[in-house]
């Protein structure tokens, strides 16, 4: 394999190698289950699916971790907005966020550990950065933990920036902290804070912070050191930079690898719950097929950002029908064996070269193109080998919609949709045989009105997908 990665200390690409041979290990970063996922949320799970499947089809072992992040603060006030118990409303969202994956045709991650089934970890770890001089207690009383930025001088590297030149947050609660830029690893329980969100600790009753959740959950499932972290761009810092700081500061290696996925954005705004502009996933794919919208947010670079209008959505759903139309019409039926070697060289270089997808995809409709060309001139052998390239494309794209991912999602399968368009094209043909011009035009219309294109040849009927 010659996979290549974005390297964020140096900004270029530059080669992969596993830790194990044979293996690839990947840990990225869970939804904070507060609200719905949004659009913004979900492409990170479609990003790191593609991921996943580009390393499986390339003959590694790929063992993948990603975390639900299930108590804070907005938990909490969200919770008491709907009149529930706080881990109620948790367990609620972490169940539409696997919906919404599973929509999508995200193979579900190797194991998916929740924070709150780890607070012996987090712990361990806590005292272990207190017993190194990383860490310490507030003098205040608190409860509080606090890992010490200043004693560890590699703090900024994966965000590039010197903890003496971070702005420090005057509105932030200082007490307690050696300096405010200081992070907390363990939060003493406060007033008002529900009785069932604390744990019993060396420092007091209280609950994790936030990045000391990931830390003890990599390690725990991934061992001291693992390939390649990842999540979406927002979390670079303070998230990541916190995590590798307590981690490695612990004495562990940590991510070998960071991949960070771009925006999604509406009117240039990232989406968010705090800006309420989130498109809800649930909502989307009764819009527009699943299948479609897992296109829409797998074609772009996973480093660009992607702007959101209905408008690309349809076209994303009008290049997903020009795809099964030409299935449909090369025959494909039912799963087929994949094989590494039905992948065009392009499509190969493509997705070697840091999951480079829009070259991916361009080889994909130029392969579509070609299939079509040779249909249309009776070259069915020309034909059969672009459909089994076209399959084993859509296969590591997870787009196939024969694939076991998309059992039960409502995806248009090609060999049903050939089967309907050749059934009113035959009523068509009754017609004109009984010299019902009008009838027969009215098929051809209304064919025409949902995108097939019908034309006549001395071999008879055939149909395609509007471009």
């Amino acid at each position: 394999m010659s996979f290549h990665v974005y390297d964020e200390s140096t900004g270029a690409v530059v080669p992969f190698t596993p830790l194990v041979e044979g293996r690839v290990s990947i840990y990225h970063c869970g939804l904070t289950v507060q609200s719905s996922p949004h659009l913004g949320h979900i492409r990170k799970e479609v990003v790191f699916d593609v991921l996943r499947r580009w390393f499986t089809a390339s003959g590694y072992e790929v063992r993948v971790v990603a975390n639900i992040t299930d108590i804070n603060e907005k938990i909490w006030a969200r919770a008491a907005e709907a009149g529930l118990e706080w881990y109620e409303l948790a367990y609620a969202v972490e169940l539409e966020l696997h919906r919404a994956y599973s929509a999508l045709g995200c193979i579900p991650p190797s194991y998916e550990p929740r924070a709150t089934g780890h607070i012996t970890e987090m712990i361990e770890l806590t005292r272990r950065l207190i017993d190194r001089g990383h860490a310490y207690p507030a003098d205040d009383g608190s409860g509080d933990v606090y890992f010490d930025v200043r004693s560890w001088p590699e703090y900024g590297s994966l965000s590039h920036q010197r903890p003496e030149d971070m702005s420090s947050d005057e509105s932030a609660d200082g007490r307690g902290k050696h300096d405010r830029r200081d992070f907390a690893l363990w939060k003493g329980a406060k007033p008002g804070e529900p009785a069932t969100a604390g744990w019993p600790s060396p420092w007091g009753t209280g609950r994790p912070g936030w990045h000391l959740e990931c830390s003890a959950m990599s390690l725990k499932y991934l061992g001291e050191s693992f390939d390649i972290h990842g999540g979406g761009l927002d979390l670079r810092f303070p998230h990541h930079e916190n995590e590798q700081a307590q981690s490695r500061a612990a004495g562990y290696g940590f991510a070998r690898y960071w991949m960070h996925n771009a925006f999604v954005t509406m009117a240039g705004e990232k989406m968010s719950k705090s800006l309420g502009n989130g498109t809800i996933v649930t909502e989307v794919t009764t819009r527009f097929p699943p299948r479609a919208v897992r296109l829409y947010l797998a074609q772009p670079h996973y480093r660009s950002t992607i702007e959101y209008s209905e408008g690309s959505l349809a076209e994303a759903a009008a290049q997903l029908e020009r795809i099964d139309a030409f299935c449909a019409r090369a025959g494909a039926a039912g799963p087929v064996a994949f094989a590494v070697d039905d992948l065009p060289t392009a499509f190969v270089e493509a997705m070697d070269d840091d999951l480079g997808t829009p070259g991916a995809f361009a080889v994909l409709h130029e392969t579509i193109t070609a299939g079509n060309r040779a249909l249309d001139a009776g070259d069915r052998g020309a034909a059969e080998e672009a459909l089994r390239r076209v399959r084993a494309m859509l296969h590591v794209l997870g787009l196939d919609p024969h694939d076991p991912e998309w059992a039960g999602t409502g995806g248009a399968d090609p060999a049903v949709l050939d089967g309907l368009v050749r059934l009113v094209l035959e009523q068509r043909a009754e017609a004109r045989a009984r010299k019902d011009y009008a009838s027969a035009d009215r098929i051809r219309d209304a064919l025409a009105g949902v995108g097939v294109r019908i034309e006549d040849t001395p071999d008879g009927p055939r149909w395609s997908v509007s471009r």
